[in-house]
């Protein structure tokens, strides 16, 4: 690939980029590539959390912290934490799983599940604190809470969150099924803090009896509820990303929709029961979620697939190699291959997966014209796919 001579500022985060045509991809040269002795960085902006918002997210959790104590106690929060965990963990498992092969950074990951679990928790108590003292008379609406306020409050804060995420990771939130996980991830962490509110509550009003209705409830039943509504609105932002599109107005829609999904949620238990609203709203709701999110990452595996078959044609790699990179069999088969090797190098054979994953990201950020410097990561991964390669089919004690 050839170097740009004026790569120029990256563009705004939210600003709607023109159309780029990429940097040409030099074809490969004939015999043995040259194998770099070390593998190239990846450009570290656009794939960090600023410090500063680390300082934000310690304080909101010291916040969040000295609610529980000085409301519950210390030993209340601290039990029901270990029962809130264990969804919490379910879904965590979930997300990473169905973005497995183009891992997020760590400190990202972390960051959006603070984000839910301390910022977005601690506005979202203060703000209810508020509404109650200024306007009481709120609480004479039936459902009023749970059905409005609740739904505006919790979706607007969680749904923030993706916003500061892009802008921090504008190179990591490349796609729909990144908004998905990213937008999951919030409300992972949000609903794990507020599971935890809910089970001290149910333990101090009625006891073991509550605390277990409540934790078969929330934990066994509807564990994926706040990720999904979080998630619609990641949806909306990846899209916008993938199509090099302005987001706020994917944002605001997506706001609407995840606020109307949770007020349907909140309204059908409370005005017509758990159980009957749960088998004929919640669990159908459920599991379009879950086909879309499949059909999502099978589209954009065909989109990776288009983007690695420009460095097909130019020589780089061979059509099974894009197909290994870019197909469930593919890799099913290059991971088994890779079994059979010396030393079994199947910790190899992911690192090339998910090198090309991020490869044929860079190369969609460059079509897409949002990220001048994509060329830059074009080549850092190209180079570490060779040196991996290499390494791949190394012989024996070389």
């Amino acid at each position: 690939m050839t170097t740009p001579q004026h790569p120029g500022r990256p563009p705004r985060t939210f600003a709607s980029p023109h159309r780029g045509s990429g940097e040409r991809i030099d074809p490969a040269p004939a015999g043995e590539p040259h194998v770099p002795v070390a593998p190239p960085a990846l450009l570290r902006q656009g794939r960090s959390v600023w410090l500063w918002l680390w300082f934000v997210v310690a304080l909101c959790a010291l916040a969040t912290l000295g609610f529980f104590v000085t409301t519950y106690g210390a030993a209340g929060p601290a039990i029901a934490s270990v029962l809130a965990f264990i969804p919490f963990a379910a879904v965590v498992i979930c997300l990473m799983w169905l973005d497995r092969w183009e891992p997020e950074p760590r400190a990202m990951i972390v960051f959006a599940v603070a984000w839910g679990a301390f910022v977005a928790i601690i506005l979202t108590f203060a703000i209810g604190l508020f509404v109650q003292s200024t306007l009481p008379f709120m609480a004479t609406f039936t459902g009023f809470s749970s059905v409005v306020q609740a739904p505006i409050v919790e979706e607007l804060l969680k749904c923030a969150g993706i916003l500061v995420v892009l802008a921090m990771g504008r190179r990591a939130l490349d796609g729909a099924l990144d908004g998905i996980v990213y937008g999951g991830l919030i409300g992972a962490g949000f609903a794990f803090v507020e599971n935890v509110k809910y089970f001290v509550e149910s333990f101090l009003m009625g006891g073991v009896d509550d605390l277990t209705t409540t934790f078969f409830m929330r934990a066994v039943l509807s564990p994926f509820a706040h990720i999904m509504f979080t998630a619609a609105c990641g949806f909306a932002v990846g899209l916008a990303v993938r199509r090099g599109r302005n987001v706020f107005g994917p944002w605001l829609v997506g706001l609407v929709v995840a606020i109307a999904l949770h007020a349907i949620w909140n309204g059908s238990a409370l005005f017509a029961g758990f159980f009957l609203p749960y088998l004929f709203v919640q669990i159908p709701l459920f599991a379009l979620c879950v086909v879309a999110a499949i059909r999502i990452r099978l589209e954009e595996l065909r989109l990776r697939r288009e983007r690695l078959e420009e460095y097909v044609r130019a020589g780089w790699f061979t059509p099974q190699e894009a197909d290994m990179l870019s197909t469930r069999p593919g890799r099913k088969a290059g991971l088994t291959w890779a079994a059979t090797l010396p030393g079994d190098r199947r910790p190899m054979m992911k690192r090339f997966i998910h090198d090309g994953a991020r490869l044929a990201w860079a190369r969609q950020r460059a079509l897409t014209g949002r990220d001048p410097l994509a060329a830059v990561d074009e080549r850092a991964l190209l180079r570490r796919m060779l040196q991996t390669r290499a390494e791949l089919l190394a012989p024996v004690g070389r």
